[in-house]
This record gives structure tokens, sequence and C-alpha cells, in this order.
């Protein structure tokens, strides 16, 4: 079935604006932000979202599935569990390179500004993280399963100290403007899963 006027208005206002919440944040895109990037007028914005909030969090949801889509195909076309987490460090070193995620993970992004200041995004941004955090140990238990994996590997601790190397490495390579950081952090991380290897 087509997608009408009004959904496609919608995935345009999405698309258009997802860039925007993921370099300015929340608290620093403003309504104007929206119309003068969509070319719209505040009423067809207002007429298509309840809200401005309505928007960032439609805008996060896009931000974090094209991420997860874009890693998920590079993770199926691998056919070992090592090789499945090792695309994390290769996605990781150059993630600010690549076109759609210049302005940073918005994971991160939001969860800094929406920690203490918007409930409804803190619960997006948490659910990516479970969303992610699961993806990980399952491929983990995998490995262990199908013997890749050393049997004895702390599944949970294993994933937590991963995801904090991710996000603090990239955290810190904005920061300092430099992707030195993201590229020693990756391959410390580069090591760590091989050594999982049985």
């Amino acid at each position: 079935m087509a997608d009408s006027k009004a959904d496609r208005t919608r995935k345009f206002i999405i698309e258009t604006t997802a860039p925007i919440f993921n370099t300015k944040g929340y608290a620093g895109t403003s309504i104007n932000d929206l119309t003068q990037a969509t070319g719209l007028t505040k009423g067809s914005i207002y007429g298509n979202f309840e809200s401005k909030d309505d928007v960032a969090l439609a805008a996060f949801d896009h931000n974090f599935g094209k991420i997860v889509s874009f890693i998920r195909q590079k993770i199926e076309a691998r056919e070992n569990a090592i090789g499945k987490l090792l695309v994390y460090t290769e996605v990781y070193r150059d993630f600010l390179d690549i076109p759609f995620l210049e302005a940073g993970c918005p994971v991160l992004n939001t969860s800094t500004e929406a920690d203490d200041t918007h409930p409804e995004l803190r619960k997006k941004v948490v659910a990516a993280l479970h969303l992610w955090k699961t993806s990980i140990e399952r491929l983990l238990q995998m490995g262990i399963a199908n013997h890749e994996i050393k049997a004895d590997t702390h599944v949970t601790e294993f994933t937590s100290v991963m995801m904090c190397l991710i996000e603090g490495a990239v955290m810190q390579s904005k920061a300092y403007g430099t992707r030195d950081i993201l590229h020693t952090t990756m391959d410390y991380l580069q090591q760590m899963i091989i050594n999982l290897k049985t």
C-alpha cells in the first residue's frame, strides 16, 4: 500500500531534522531550525507532530535506526561470532567518517542531554542501550555455544566494558577533535575480542 501524503510529509520532516537534533541537541534545536531545514511552516510541522518533543523522539528513532541497520548489515555478512564482534571495532574506528554520523553517536549525544531534562528521550536512550547490550550478549553467547569463544567468558561484564570503551572513545574523539583516541581504543578492543577465542 502506498504511503499517504501525510506519511510522506512526516517521513520528510523526520529525515530532514534528524541530523539537526543529533548535532544541536534537543534544547539547542528550535522550531525555526525545523522550519528552515524543511521549508515548511510551523503550522505544517505541528499539523504532523504534536510538538517539538514529538519530532525529537521520532528523529532519535531515525538516527538510532540508521546505526542499527548499518551495523547489522555488516554483522550478517560475517560467519562466526568473533568476526561479527569485530564489526564493532571496524565501524567505530572510522565512526566519525561515516557521513550520517559526522555529528557523533545519537545515543551518546542524546543521553548526556536528556538524562535529567527530558524523561521521554531518556527512555528512548535506555531502550537503545538495552537493545545494543542484548545484541552483543547474544553474539557472545552464540560464540560460547559454538565453541568459538572461551566458555568462562563473563558475558555481561565483557559487554559493559565493550560498550563503555566504544562510547568513551567516541566522546573523547569528538571533544578533542581527533580520531587517534578512537583508533587506539578500537585496536585495544580488537585485541580483547581476539583474546576471547578458544
